[in-house]
């Protein structure tokens, strides 16, 4: 009988899952404009096709939620982790619009499933921990795709094939992956959390796990619909607003990028003192003003420091209600965790369509109130992470 894996070996194993899944989207997301000339397809198409590949992702969660619950952590994440690493090498052979629509159904289907294994397990490790570490973790997601970003860029202008390129990235994930799973933890070897605690999420509360769960979602939907704003239409605002040449607009989102993840390594310090509740609350606070701020602002300058704001407010939401969720009820952990990241993606997905569909109508910063209305929002319904005691019955007679 093996012994049960040590929670700081986990802990990095985890790290590394969140690295590989950011690598694996950020060398696909730089080579995009490769696979769009060697297919031949339009802006159009492609933009379908990215539909069509989030679609798979929402899938994939949904599938992988309740079979992490069924076949266990060692089992699922591993082999999401090896289905991404060989789906991600399809779209890098594509030859027409079909061949790279079936590669992105793969590539997607893989992502979801590892979206939410990961997570999933994130937050096990997290509970044998003393202390909130579920923010680091998103962190390595950010850094991950970072690293994608100077790898492919030095693929790209050294003339290496796309295919090769995105090969190599695949075969890394499969090893890494399979390599990794005698390190991950599965939830019985972790007591389970018997009362609420201030970076446990609304666990052991009266109100029913399927409404909670829900209300996690829709908060998760709002933020990450906010951060997809950010990531689509941050440099275009800087650009076609402000009027900036092309590399200072590139900035905006360079801002953002950057506040949001140093904010999630710091996160993690900050929710361990003033619990989920209050990172949701003041963070989402803090997103609002810097939204309003960027939007708003006559000057390159101070635009840059309400995209900073931005990213920094939104960097510890997200992390907080993914660890609530899971907490919920330990017994259907993946399960619970697939609804509020599949609707936490429906959001990054909607947001910038959204906003592209509302400049038909009005200018591209009075589009801003959209997001910055939800930020306000979550900031008022984030009392969902602070269970309320449990009423102490008064002896009779008393």
């Amino acid at each position: 009988m093996t012994a049960p894996p040590r929670p700081r070996a986990a802990r990095f194993a985890t790290f590394m899952f969140f690295g590989l899944n950011g690598f694996a989207m950020g060398m696909w997301v730089v080579h995009i404009p490769n696979i769009e000339r060697a297919t031949g397809i339009s802006h159009s198409t492609l933009g379908a096709l990215l539909l069509v590949l989030g679609g798979a992702a929402f899938a994939g969660m949904q599938v992988a939620g309740p079979l992490v619950d069924r076949l266990g952590h060692r089992r699922l994440v591993p082999a999401a982790g090896v289905l991404m690493g060989l789906a991600v090498c399809g779209p890098g052979f594509a030859d027409s619009w079909w061949t790279l629509g079936l590669g992105l159904i793969g590539f997607g289907f893989g992502n979801g499933s590892i979206d939410v294994g990961m997570n999933s397990h994130a937050v096990v490790v997290e509970r044998a921990y003393p202390r909130p570490i579920m923010a680091a973790f998103h962190a390595m997601w950010s850094i991950g795709g970072a690293i994608a970003a100077v790898i492919g860029a030095a693929t790209l202008g050294a003339g290496v094939p796309t295919g090769v390129t995105l090969t190599g990235t695949g075969l890394l994930c499969v090893l890494l992956s399979v390599l990794s799973a005698r390190f991950l933890m599965e939830p019985d070897a972790v007591p389970a959390p018997d009362a609420p605690a201030a970076a446990s999420g609304p666990v052991g509360t009266r109100r029913p796990p399927g409404r909670t769960v829900w209300l996690l979602g829709l908060l998760a939907l709002a933020l990450m619909l906010s951060e997809g704003v950010a990531n689509d239409w941050a440099a275009l605002h800087m650009e076609k607003v402000l009027g900036t040449s092309a590399s200072t607009a590139a900035l905006a989102y360079g801002a953002f990028a950057v506040a949001m993840t140093t904010g999630r390594f710091l996160t993690d310090r900050v929710a361990a003192w003033a619990g989920p509740a209050a990172i949701v609350r003041y963070g989402a606070t803090l997103a609002a003003v810097g939204l309003t701020t960027a939007a708003a602002a006559p000057w390159v300058p101070l635009s840059l420091v309400g995209w900073a704001l931005f990213g920094l407010g939104l960097s510890g939401g997200v992390p907080q209600l993914f660890s609530a969720a899971g907490n919920l009820d330990t017994r259907a952990s993946g399960a619970l965790m697939a609804r509020v990241v599949g609707l936490g993606y429906v959001g990054l997905l909607a947001g910038p369509a959204l906003i592209g569909g509302l400049t038909r109508w009005m200018p591209l910063n009075v589009t801003f109130g959209v997001p910055v209305v939800l930020c306000v929002l979550a900031a008022v319904f984030a009392g969902v992470l602070s269970p309320k005691p449990e009423p102490v019955e008064q002896p009779v007679g008393s």
